[in-house]
């Protein structure tokens, strides 16, 4: 018996002493903050997992739109991954035919190519998107309720 009490003492104790360990823990689980109106159109949430580490050389930033949410026209200096892990969403580079894409698709966009990424009409959308630290966005064009509305409508057929 008294075995049986060490063990679950000792348990007890190395639970307690791996909560408060020196390790720097973030979830992507984790909303994140209300994106200010800037360069989109809805609601936005974002969670900066990891940002500006210069040792890694890239960002990975969680985002969740809400149904109807689309982001403008832009582009990186270096290319960005998107992974989406819940929901469906939008996608089109410039000059290209825009897409759906859904939970579990991974999508590669090029350094300088400019795209546009959003939730779809019905769905929200959550995607983790790893690109470059070095520079920021380039917003390049807004992208318009109405030409948003047109892409729902055609890849709604």
């Amino acid at each position: 018996m008294k075995k049986i009490i060490s063990f679950f003492i000792f348990c007890a104790f190395a639970g307690v002493n791996a909560q408060n360990s020196t390790y720097a823990i973030s979830s992507y689980l984790n909303e994140g903050n209300k994106a200010p109106n800037t360069h989109y159109i809805g609601e936005a949430w974002l969670n900066g997992i990891i940002h500006d580490d210069a040792e890694l050389g890239y960002n990975i930033t969680k985002a969740t739109f809400k149904a109807n949410s689309t982001l403008d026209w832009h582009k990186h200096a270096s290319p960005q991954i998107l992974i989406y892990v819940e929901g469906e969403g939008y996608y089109q580079e410039r000059g290209k035919e825009p897409m759906v894409l859904k939970k579990g698709d991974i999508i590669k966009c090029d350094k300088d190519v400019e795209h546009w990424h959003a939730s779809t009409k019905n769905s929200d959308v959550t995607y983790l998107a790893l690109y470059g630290g070095d520079s920021p966005t380039t917003w390049t064009e807004v992208l318009t309720q109405e030409y948003y509305d047109k892409v729902a409508e055609k890849l709604s057929k």
